[in-house]
């Protein structure tokens, strides 16, 4: 069972969790082209690797988190909350 350290709770079993989809991809400005929006709601890539994603605690704090994991091994390397400003696995800050 995958166990995700809230920072708010500590850390808890997945089960007290929802996934919320992948945190890298950014909404197309309100301007922006039918199919730039279908591309953001359709369209999703299925990494081999380190992924940033959203994770809801639902069973907690309720609060919206980001997760550095990995999906072939399940290791997370950070979670902060939805306004963080997480460092890559590889060290820095994502673009």
């Amino acid at each position: 069972m995958l166990r995700i350290p809230c920072p708010h709770c500590g850390t808890r079993d997945e089960v007290e969790f929802r996934y919320k989809g992948d945190a890298s991809v950014r909404r197309p400005a309100a301007e922006a082209e039918v199919a730039r929006f279908a591309a953001y709601v359709y369209e999703r890539d299925n990494p081999k690797g380190w992924h940033l994603e959203w994770w809801f605690h639902s069973a907690g704090c309720r609060r919206m988190l980001q997760v550095w994991r990995h999906t072939v091994t399940h290791e997370i390397h950070a979670v902060g909350a939805a306004q963080e400003q997480l460092s890559t696995p590889g060290g820095g800050n994502p673009a």
